[in-house]
């Protein structure tokens, strides 16, 4: 693998959904520092903001009114990103954002590798996420390394991850990011993919008519690719420290979550699904606790 470049990027969304950006942040890097920083706020597609998500990183409709669409304020970044390793915290939800984006507006997909941070800092201090108050949540993480941002500030959110994978590379003693994602083989490529034509919420935006829509909407009539449950993904640490995946999927009765512990096997409201649906955070170690904000509105009751 080889790189042009290597740059942190870090996505806020409105919503539970992914096609939703209301922010970007970038953080090139280079000669083992952060040589530029970049930061945009974005007009979602919809301007359906939700609570959960406000509480999070603050931004409002308002902040947004005149802010440039998604494809307006990424021009300047796509080329950048095509070729270059992208690093990501939790690179799931970041990626996921890009990719959904990118197809709800119909561009072009680039190709590049992905490096999610999380996974880097698993690697490199293992058992960071079972000692008491120790996460692999991005602020705990800068703490760690004496790094002082603006948690769910997109901009400071992609130096505080830029900075994360820095602190790996001295310590590990790799030559560059480049040379440590090789070397303990976390990189991901992403293949690149040509243009499509808008669908779903973006091509109506596009045609000035966009509407809210939430999971609902599939018995009103709504085109079932919009009525599935988003896809949120949470890591959760057990009573003895071990992650487990909680995920949100289609169930019969439409969504639920469903986790990786083996308690899950016998009872599917385990412990871990309870306390999400719940609203508690206490376990959560994914760092998107907007997402658990979304769950009350998107999960049967009784």
């Amino acid at each position: 693998m080889s790189f042009s470049r290597t740059l942190a990027i870090d996505f806020e969304t409105a919503n539970e959904r992914r096609d939703s950006p209301c922010a970007v942040g970038l953080a090139w890097i280079e000669d083992g520092r952060v040589v530029r920083r970049e930061s945009r706020l974005i007009r979602p597609a919809e301007m359906r903001f939700s609570p959960g998500n406000i509480r999070v990183h603050g931004i409002r409709p308002r902040d947004v009114e005149r802010a440039p669409s998604f494809p307006e304020a990424m021009a300047p970044f796509l080329p950048e990103i095509a070729g270059s390793l992208v690093l990501a915290h939790n690179a799931s939800f970041d990626v996921g954002v890009l990719a959904a984006t990118l197809r709800a507006y119909g561009l072009a997909q680039p190709a590049y590798t992905s490096l999610c941070t999380v996974q880097l800092a698993r690697r490199h201090w293992p058992g960071e996420g079972g000692q008491g108050q120790g996460t692999y949540r991005l602020s705990s993480l800068a703490a760690r390394i004496g790094v002082t941002f603006r948690h769910h500030d997109a901009g400071e959110d992609a130096y505080a991850c830029a900075q994360i994978a820095l602190a790996v590379m001295r310590e590990s003693g790799a030559p560059d990011v480049a040379s440590l994602a090789r070397r303990l083989g976390l990189a991901r490529e992403r293949a690149g993919e040509g243009a499509r034509a808008p669908d779903g919420l973006a091509a109506r935006a596009l045609r000035g008519i966009a509407a809210p829509r939430t999971v609902q909407d599939a018995g009103r009539g709504a085109a079932p690719r919009q009525a599935r449950a988003p896809l949120l993904h949470f890591v959760v640490r057990g009573s003895s420290g071990t992650p487990y995946d909680v995920r949100l999927v289609e169930g019969r009765d439409g969504p639920r979550l469903r986790c990786s512990c083996a308690g899950a096997r016998f009872r599917p409201d385990c412990r871990h699904v309870r306390a999400l649906a719940a609203g508690e955070i206490d376990a959560l170690l994914s760092d998107n606790p907007g997402d658990v904000a979304q769950l009350a509105g998107l999960l049967r009751v009784g």
